[in-house]
């Protein structure tokens, strides 16, 4: 199936409340995520390996990094027409507001994605962890002969009161729709031929429109969100499938969801894995060394390069590029960034981008940049659930370091 004929639309989200203070200098797509990457990635590559070259990404908050990344990697060359371009919001003359959700999102850029002058348009999430083959989804549409298709995926009861949950019919139609449905109404929105353990079908928030039905929709109905609004009243009038997705997913853009897929990256057989040659994710090439490991006891971790770590105890852990740890240091169940940077010599009475010596980090993310002292210990050692300070947050117990934080020799969270 070839699929040379679609645009995707890779929607990049609000202010990424959920993910702060993450997202307190940066949108939520250019989060950094698995040592390496950035979460824009994985909508990117997805598109790239199903031969989709033609995207682009809407978002409007903290704009400045993920400008950068996209520039410096994903660049086609002159003889291709391929492109991945941002679409920030902006106001004009004829329309001063702001994105108001992820349908107006679409809607405020008609006239770019008219431009481009394809039969599908394909939207997609930015915050969103999954290896998919559009091309499939693709010939979902195409032979249901489809409006709109949306991606879903079988959930247990437990998980269905967090997601919108679908019923179609025996051949995929989708018939009713309830946004995190509870009690009585998730009981009657079971979907035939699902197993008893998975019994209901969640969307995705993955959408195929046909390109000519997109701009009908969104001109006959004025609302702002494709998952409450725009879906839901489509299904009543017109031709709405499902496409079913069995493979690893998971919305990253909660900072508990996204500690949680960083640490099963770590582990030995994670239920989403970088490693295939044949559908691999793309990010910036930055050319560093491999890192040096001297004298460490290293227990389920994911290194990124050009590290430097002595004579410490790693377990269970994600450790970014760049990353510079002291001596005796002891890291449990954490995420650690890395650095953006290396610093030959930093400036006098400042302390190093990195970790000190004899610290202990416990259920904690380092974004990028922080310079932690000597003898600092981060622990959470009350069970604090949330806090939010100058140096710090604490969300459902996971501390959270912002980028170019300093925290002082001997300091305690």
């Amino acid at each position: 199936m070839k699929s040379n004929g679609i645009l995707a639309v890779i929607l990049g989200g609000g202010k990424g409340n959920r993910l702060y203070p993450l997202t307190k200098y940066r949108a939520k797509p250019a989060v950094p995520l698995g040592g390496k990457f950035r979460i824009i990635d994985i909508a990117i590559s997805n598109c790239l390996n199903s031969d989709i070259k033609k995207i682009f990404v809407l978002t409007q908050f903290n704009t400045h990094s993920l400008h950068r990344h996209i520039y410096d990697t994903y660049r086609f060359g002159r003889f291709s027409r391929g492109f991945v371009e941002i679409l920030a919001a902006q106001q004009t003359s004829e329309n001063m507001n702001w994105y108001q959700g992820t349908a107006d999102a679409v809607r405020q850029n008609l006239s770019f994605i008219t431009g481009i002058n394809t039969n599908y348009t394909l939207v997609l999430s930015g915050d969103h962890l999954y290896r998919m083959d559009y091309r499939e989804f693709l010939k979902t549409h195409i032979d249901k002969k489809a409006d709109i298709t949306i991606s879903v995926k079988p959930v247990s009861r437990e998980e269905a009161p967090g997601f919108g949950i679908l019923q179609t019919d025996k051949k995929g139609r989708i018939l009713r729709f309830i946004e995190k449905p509870g009690g009585e109404a998730l009981e009657s929105i079971k979907s035939p031929g699902l197993p008893d353990e998975k019994p209901f079908l969640a969307s995705m928030g993955i959408y195929m429109f046909s390109t000519e039905f997109l701009f009908k929709v969104l001109e006959e109905n004025p609302s702002d969100d494709f998952g409450r609004h725009i879906i839901p009243s489509a299904i009543e009038s017109h031709k709405v499938y499902s496409h079913r997705f069995e493979g690893y997913w998971k919305d990253i853009g909660t900072i508990e969801a996204f500690f949680e897929a960083n640490l099963e990256l770590a582990s030995i057989n994670p239920p989403f894995t970088f490693y295939d040659e044949d559908a691999p994710v793309y990010t910036r090439p930055r050319f560093l060394p491999g890192s040096r490991i001297k004298n460490c006891q290293i227990n389920h971790a994911l290194l990124g390069e050009g590290c430097y770590v002595r004579e410490s105890v790693i377990n269970n852990a994600i450790i970014g590029i760049r990353t510079i740890i002291g001596c005796n240091v002891k890291i449990e169940n954490c995420v650690i960034m890395g650095a953006d940077f290396y610093e030959s010599n930093s400036p006098k009475g400042l302390i190093p981008i990195g970790i000190g010596k004899d610290c202990i980090i416990k259920n904690a993310i380092i974004d990028k940049n922080a310079r932690i002292g000597n003898g600092v210990q981060i622990v959470n050692g009350k069970g604090i659930k949330e806090a939010e300070t100058e140096k710090y947050s604490i969300r459902n117990g996971i501390i959270v370091i912002p980028k170019n934080v300093i925290i002082e020799d001997r300091f305690v969270i």
